[in-house]
């Protein structure tokens, strides 16, 4: 009786645990960003780009898009995911993207980063244009 008991709480417990990592269709979303680093290169014009480190919440979610928008000395960048439907195991897969700025003919001065909501500055002590 009791291995009957337990076979039937594993066999629920593992439908249970596949009903959270099953998807029927499509999922997009926005990647786990956990830090941000602005590298200013030593080069003119200057160059900078940003080292987004982060993590996927699992294997079958992959980096879909990278938008880039700026207004007046903040640049807003977002970083969507994209996940196929069926099943998957679920665990995080650590990420880095190396993503340049358009910074080309920008005055000097401090701009802010985002990036899904990890904030950064950086200073352009020249204006950016040849």
């Amino acid at each position: 009786m009791n291995k009957k008991i337990f076979l039937l709480g594993s066999f629920v417990l593992v439908i249970l645990l596949m009903a959270g990592c099953y998807s029927s269709l499509p999922v997009y979303g926005l990647a786990n960003v956990e830090e941000i680093d602005v590298m200013v290169l030593e080069s003119f014009p200057v160059q900078v780009h940003l080292i987004v480190n982060g993590y996927l919440p699992n294997p079958c979610t992959e980096i879909y898009q990278i938008i880039q928008e700026r207004t007046g000395n903040h640049f807003s960048i977002s970083i969507s995911t994209f996940r196929s439907p069926g099943i998957c195991i679920q665990i995080i897969v650590p990420f880095e993207e190396v993503i340049p700025l358009e910074v080309y003919g920008l005055p000097a001065g401090t701009y802010t980063v985002e990036v899904n909501g990890v904030q950064g500055t950086f200073i352009m002590e020249v204006d950016n244009i040849l």
